[in-house]
């Protein structure tokens, strides 16, 4: 059974070009995570290492759509391989049937690891010069229309913490960070 592994960052990037692929290849079964691959910590890809079978093949567009690192990358082809399952990257040209495609896809997968490496600290170098030439604040505070009568209903109790965060739509960790910070203000006019 051919079975297709397909992965972006966050739920609004776009699948369409791997689903493609998927499809021009005539791929059984799909396997979709709108997740980060940060980590082997991913529904869809657990699933799906479940669900191979002796002589299947696990088809993916990328090595990084599989695996962010290598020693993820490695431990999960080995777990393929303990099963006879086949992995194949199609942009790496990558076969883990031979010798040759076992040997490329450490090296790749090495190689791919250094390059990301390579693009984060340069992005951190570009943001503390930014920093450092006043051209860089943080990401923009989100605008939070109607936080004094939603945090007044949330203090009085009439509203739970979950409630105001739907209500203004933002995540928890904003809600009380503004509430701290609402409070801070209110003790410094005082």
């Amino acid at each position: 059974m051919k079975i297709g592994y397909v992965r972006v960052s966050t739920k609004e990037q776009n699948t369409a070009r791997q689903d493609a692929l998927m499809t021009e290849l005539g791929i059984d079964e799909i396997f979709v995570d709108k997740v980060s691959g940060k980590n082997t910590d991913r529904p869809q890809l657990q699933e799906m290492m479940t669900f191979v079978r002796k002589d299947d093949t696990v088809i993916v567009e990328s090595i990084s759509r599989f695996a962010r690192n290598t020693k993820d990358l490695l431990e999960l082809v080995e777990q393929l391989n303990n099963k006879n399952v086949q992995f194949i990257s199609q942009k790496e040209s990558i076969d883990t049937d031979t010798p040759t495609g076992r040997f490329m896809l450490t090296v790749f997968a090495a190689v791919a690891e250094l390059e990301r490496e390579s693009i984060r600290a340069r992005q951190r170098e570009g943001i503390d010069l930014a920093v450092a030439e006043g051209r860089y604040k943080g990401r923009p505070r989100k605008s939070v229309e109607q936080f004094e009568d939603i945090y007044t209903q949330w203090k009085n109790g009439k509203i739970t913490a979950t409630k105001a965060c739907k209500l203004l739509d933002v995540a928890r960790s904003t809600w009380y960070r503004r509430c701290r910070q609402y409070e801070d203000e209110l003790t410094v006019d005082f």
